[in-house]
């Protein structure tokens, strides 16, 4: 019998969510979508255990979360979360909103850097 990734309960919170982005979500899965970076595929609001990735590149087992002013406050949850992404054997990277707003020719560099064979 194949495990679940995640629960039911995460699951459907994840596909509301996807009907709900946030402007930066929508600008960088822009450019996330159909494989325009790096030939990678990306899924968005992607759940995994009991948490739910921005975007997240299964094969490059890569999340890139896009974090806005709430997460100033909710650092020691951002922190729990990155290491049990981490432990799944996945790279995290955060960016804030204002720098995909202001900026995403340089997310996207970033990205693309992460995604690049070492």
């Amino acid at each position: 019998m194949k495990t679940r990734r995640s629960d039911p309960v995460t699951m459907e919170r994840a596909r509301a969510l996807r009907k709900e982005p946030t402007p930066a979500e929508i600008r960088l899965w822009s450019r996330l979508r159909r494989n325009q970076l790096n030939d990678t595929a990306f899924r968005r609001q992607h759940a995994i255990g009991p948490y739910i990735a921005d975007f997240c590149a299964l094969k490059a087992r890569l999340v890139v979360e896009v974090d806005g002013s709430q997460h100033l406050e909710a650092a020691e949850y951002d922190a729990r979360r990155t290491e049990y992404l981490q432990s799944r054997g996945y790279r995290v990277l955060r960016f804030w909103n204002s720098d995909v707003m202001n900026d995403l020719d340089a997310v996207l560099r970033e990205i693309a850097a992460a995604l690049a064979p070492p």
